[in-house]
């Protein structure tokens, strides 16, 4: 029996729940809201389709600043969607600074466990 390993990611996820904005290139504004993001892209749920492969303008707001970046829809699943960032631009810096302050936050042990 083969063991699949489970593929690499460069950055790690984390847990964001945030408006986004996708702009796709001859369409109208498409709204979603986030699941998770890393320093290389993010994924959400949005309510009308993305095809892949497409490049996208995402707008989004974190702690540290708007982010508006160009994205390459990567895959679907249902209506969950991952972005690829292409060109974060000025967006690097907030997108950086959120990634450190979500795994600060989430790594902290909360609930029962915490309390012992």
């Amino acid at each position: 029996m083969t063991r699949r390993i489970p593929e690499a990611r460069r950055t790690p996820r984390f847990k964001l729940e945030v408006n986004i904005a996708v702009y796709p290139r001859n369409s109208q504004v498409i709204l979603g809201r986030t699941v998770d993001l890393s320093e290389s892209g993010i994924s959400a749920i949005l309510k009308d389709e993305v095809s892949v492969g497409e490049m996208v303008r995402l707008e989004f707001d974190l702690a540290f600043g708007d982010v508006e970046v160009l994205a390459m829809v990567r895959h679907k699943t249902a209506f969950r969607y991952g972005f690829q960032f292409v060109d974060a631009g000025s967006a690097e810096v907030p997108i950086r600074r959120a990634c450190q302050a979500l795994a600060i936050n989430q790594s902290i042990p909360t609930g029962p466990e915490a309390e012992g």
